[in-house]
């Protein structure tokens, strides 16, 4: 396995923080359990975590979109070169 550079190493950094944020977000109560709970107990909001798990959900798949245009393709045009006619 070799060591990402450049700008896939800050990619490949990005893409772990994202899924460690977002195995966190999914660990948070439901809203169905936070509803059995004193709001004065929430540790957070669960309508913000919801939000949160969408916005991380949305920026896991940009860093791996970016990441796979960012790896050379097999037709020798690489990134932002497309297709010839």
């Amino acid at each position: 396995m070799s060591t990402p550079t450049g700008d896939n190493a800050f990619l490949h950094e990005l893409e772990a923080e994202v899924k460690a944020e977002l195995t966190v977000a999914e660990s948070s109560p439901s809203e169905e359990e936070a509803a059995a709970l004193p709001m004065d107990e929430w540790m957070f909001d669960p309508a913000y975590t919801q939000s949160e798990e969408v916005g991380l959900r949305n920026l896991l798949g940009a860093v791996e979109a970016l990441e796979g245009d960012s790896r050379p393709d097999d037709t020798g045009r690489g990134p932002g070169r497309g297709r010839s006619a």
